[in-house]
């Protein structure tokens, strides 16, 4: 009995070792770029964010990440497991938001010509994954662990398909940015998750 408990921890462990580092989910609604494409840049006088996610953790949901304007997010993009996509935003301070079983926000103050770059992280929620967006500073750009997630995603980007599964989401995605902003808001300026001028390079 006990070594059969024995042999059942191994296998969950490693099931969750393999879930947690190397599965890539299913590209949905986007679409993948060929390998070897040229890595995008800012456009002049823009600034450029680059959203991935190299966590296998809850690769059979996707994510999606919005900028907010006003009363109408703008779709950044909608990302599987070990996917990135860069999004080109105007600069100056902007909020964005992932979408899961939650809302989750991240504010950002951006200089024109340099790009930026969040995790968009899953956690385990109630019934499907949330998914938090992480920014990353500019000292951990360097860092051998950002290199290799970056490298292992694939760049994936919008299509008409998803504006159209945008179109037919807005509702819920009006619904979680209102249920959740006010949460985001209510929390100590420094527990709120930020993109600095800096952290671009």
């Amino acid at each position: 009995m006990e070594r059969s408990m024995c042999r059942l921890a191994a296998i969950l462990a490693l099931a969750s070792a393999l879930l947690a580092g190397g599965c890539a989910g299913t590209v949905k609604n986007m679409q993948e770029l060929p390998a070897g494409s040229a890595e995008p840049v800012p456009q002049p006088g823009k600034a450029m964010v680059v959203f991935l996610r190299p966590s296998g953790v809850g690769f059979a949901v996707q994510s999606s990440v919005f900028e907010l304007k006003d009363t109408q997010p703008s779709l950044a993009g909608i990302l599987a497991a070990k996917a990135k996509v860069a999004y080109q935003v105007d600069p100056g301070k902007r909020m964005f938001m992932s979408i899961g079983e939650s809302a989750e926000f991240m504010s950002a103050d951006l200089l024109p010509g340099k790009t930026y770059y969040a995790y968009v992280s899953p956690r385990i929620g109630m019934w499907k994954a949330r998914f938090a967006l992480e920014p990353k500073h500019r000292q951990e750009l360097e860092s051998a662990e950002f290199k290799t997630d970056l490298n292992e995603c694939r760049w994936v980007e919008n299509t008409p398909q998803s504006s159209q599964w945008m179109s037919a989401n807005l509702a819920s995605i009006q619904t979680k940015r209102a249920e959740y902003f006010g949460d985001w808001q209510s929390k100590p300026e420094s527990e709120r998750p930020g993109l600095r001028p800096e952290d671009g390079r």
